[in-house]
């Protein structure tokens, strides 16, 4: 029997969906290959390492961040939420070192105290957006004022610094290596091969990806939505007080400006990687290519100074808006 068109096309499509899934991979090859032609410090293993550390937090935030964009929300908070568990941190570590506690069980306590705030934080939003049947966009722009303004609170305007002593206990977190590459280099491996299982793998990955096609349809198939919900909130704060627990160590201080932009740094890497805004399915390991992606754009751009570094957000924006109108109408 001869094929008809429709059979044709319906055969082509998968095709050229996964021809699709290789162009953030295409566009990092060769931005590699551009970077190291303008600049030949760019190719060396140092740099290298230096681009895929500094994408370890925006990366791990983005792989949670997938999951609440494939079941179709939104969170605008996670920089100020990340700013806000980075403060508290320092804060009880402090007060904790000043009570004679030692320094590694210092450090142990904030670190259980970040997961504990992101996952409470995390489930907060998922619980206002489900049972208060407020728009996600509402609630983490909401929260988004408040986390930023308590932890301008806490710092009385300025900014709060881990003592020396819990800062050096504290710093191998960051600036440690194991077999040559960097700690926070590892765990953001370890976060996308837990996404990548958790979304592809098991029936809460298929439950989320369901929700975001058609919530109604996930409805009557007796999918429990608002708990799904819930936990993908639950899952992106836990990720954003993982990249807090890698990051306070780098600095060793909390700012009112820290984490800022971060919320767009983590969406457009979703987008770049090939996630639909309008949610429905998604990729974890084209959410790790966009974030590497946008991190090679922005270390070409200290390199080689072809334009301004501090237009590098606008070079976000624009890629966000290019992605989003290429991916007009798909679901």
């Amino acid at each position: 029997m001869q094929p008809t068109p429709t059979t044709k096309a319906a055969h082509s499509w998968p095709s050229l969906d996964r021809l699709k899934g290789f162009g953030p991979l295409v566009a990092l090859v060769l931005l590699c290959i551009a970077g190291a032609l303008l600049n030949p410090d760019f190719a060396t293993f140092d740099n290298m390492m230096n681009v895929l550390t500094r994408t370890a937090f925006i990366g791990i935030i983005a792989v949670g961040m997938t999951f609440v964009i494939v079941s179709g929300g939104i969170d605008l908070s996670v920089g100020s939420m990340a700013a806000l568990i980075a403060g508290a941190m320092i804060v009880l570590m402090n007060h904790a070192g000043a009570a004679s506690l030692a320094p590694i069980p210092t450090v142990a306590l904030g670190i259980a105290l970040a997961l504990v705030l992101g996952a409470v934080f995390g489930g907060a939003h998922g619980f206002l957006i489900t049972h208060g049947r407020i728009e996600p966009f509402i609630v983490t722009l909401g929260t988004l004022g408040i986390f930023r303004a308590v932890l301008t609170y806490l710092a009385d305007g300025g900014a709060l610094t881990l003592e020396s002593e819990l800062s050096d206990t504290y710093s191998p977190v960051y600036y440690h290596s194991i077999a040559a590459v960097p700690v926070p280099v590892w765990v953001f491996l370890l976060v996308a091969v837990g996404g990548v299982v958790i979304l592809n793998r098991t029936a809460f990955g298929q439950h989320v990806q369901a929700i975001g096609s058609n919530e109604q349809v996930a409805r009557y198939a007796a999918i429990r939505v608002d708990r799904v919900k819930v936990l993908t909130y639950l899952l992106l704060g836990v990720c954003v007080a993982i990249a807090t627990i890698l990051y306070v160590p780098r600095l060793g201080s909390a700012t009112p400006t820290t984490g800022i932009l971060w919320e767009l740094e983590a969406i457009a890497a979703v987008v770049v990687g090939g996630t639909s805004l309008k949610g429905g399915s998604g990729r974890i390991m084209g959410t790790v290519v966009g974030a590497i992606l946008l991190s090679v754009i922005g270390n070409i751009l200290n390199l080689t100074s072809i334009i301004s570094v501090h237009l590098n957000a606008a070079v976000q924006g624009v890629v966000i808006i290019g992605v989003a109108y290429l991916q007009r109408g798909r679901r």
